[in-house]
């Protein structure tokens, strides 16, 4: 069994309207689901995508309005990490985002760093895993300098050959780098790299990474399960999120992780060109959503997309 890389990484933030605008407006990726959090569904989950809202493309947030601003410490992810399809992509994007006033940086080998409006940090490199380029249609971001799904995820940690040892042993990672684990099955790969944590304790907020999923088939998905908790880590079980089963637990830094399978996906509510229209419940809270989307920040409809878009 092969982890397929990374599944989704989910955040928080304080304020829905803002968060919608960056991801959507200035990154270019799509609005593919307006839901909740299943164990607070008073909280907005959104999800942003590839056009397709595939696995490996899924940015998440849950908003806690005028939640304070988180900090990342020991045992947090504090900079996600995105693939382009070339150099010139990166040049559109370090021109792009300063003229949206997005400040940016150039980090190792020209890659673009940049924080989100709460602090989140992102990276943009050029992929050279040979994956297939996971793509949300912008009309003002063309198709080759799109974003293109994750390519990996920075953490810190005080101990990361513990970390390292659950991954290579329990996970199936291949060590990569100097602190860097890749997790790559047939269809796609990505990769945890562990940097020094400061000594300030973390704040789990607005702007910080809650979770991040590393994926799987529906097949293998109870034999994960099986083979963690042989491994004598506490899961918390499989848990049916309606548009994938999760299995979550603590690798030993302390990043919560997940294992999630690949379907059925967020298309057995609404076709793919309806998808981000209106608010998607589970079916155990179906009967409260009067009250839940009274409690819910308004956010707008972004539209019909064409049914052709890839």
């Amino acid at each position: 069994m092969r982890l397929q890389g990374i599944h989704h990484i989910s955040a928080i933030t304080g304020d829905a309207q803002r968060n919608l605008d960056f991801y959507t407006r200035v990154l270019g990726l799509r609005l593919v689901a307006k839901t909740v959090n299943q164990d607070d569904p008073n909280v907005y989950h959104l999800f942003y995508a590839d056009e397709q809202g595939h696995p490996g493309s899924e940015m998440t947030f849950f908003e806690y309005p005028h939640a304070i601003p988180g900090r990342p410490g020991a045992g947090m992810i504090h900079r996600i990490v995105w693939r382009v399809g070339s150099d010139a992509a990166l040049v559109f994007w370090a021109q792009r985002l300063p003229s949206l006033e997005v400040p940016v940086t150039r980090g190792a080998e020209g890659s673009v760093v940049f924080s989100d409006p709460e602090g989140l940090e992102h990276e943009l490199v050029v992929d050279e895993s040979g994956d297939a380029p996971l793509i949300a249609g912008a009309p003002d971001i063309p198709a080759e300098h799109a974003l293109q799904g994750f390519e990996g995820v920075r953490a810190y940690a005080t101990d990361p050959e513990r970390s390292g040892a659950l991954l290579e042993k329990v996970l199936g990672a291949e060590r990569s780098g100097d602190d860097v684990w890749t997790l790559r099955g047939e269809r796609r790969g990505g990769w945890i790299a562990y940097d020094p944590a400061p000594a300030e304790r973390g704040r789990q907020s607005g702007g910080s990474v809650h979770h991040i999923a590393w994926g799987t088939t529906v097949v293998e998905h109870p034999e994960w399960q099986d083979r963690i908790t042989a491994a004598g880590v506490h899961t918390s079980g499989i848990i049916d999120r309606t548009y994938f089963k999760s299995i979550y637990f603590r690798e030993p830094s302390g990043v919560l992780f997940e294992i999630a399978d690949d379907a059925p996906g967020f298309t057995i509510d609404s076709p793919v060109e309806e998808l981000g229209r209106k608010i998607i419940l589970p079916p155990q809270f179906e009967g409260q959503r009067e009250r839940i989307e009274r409690r819910l920040t308004p956010l707008p409809d972004p539209g019909p997309r064409p049914a052709a878009a890839t």
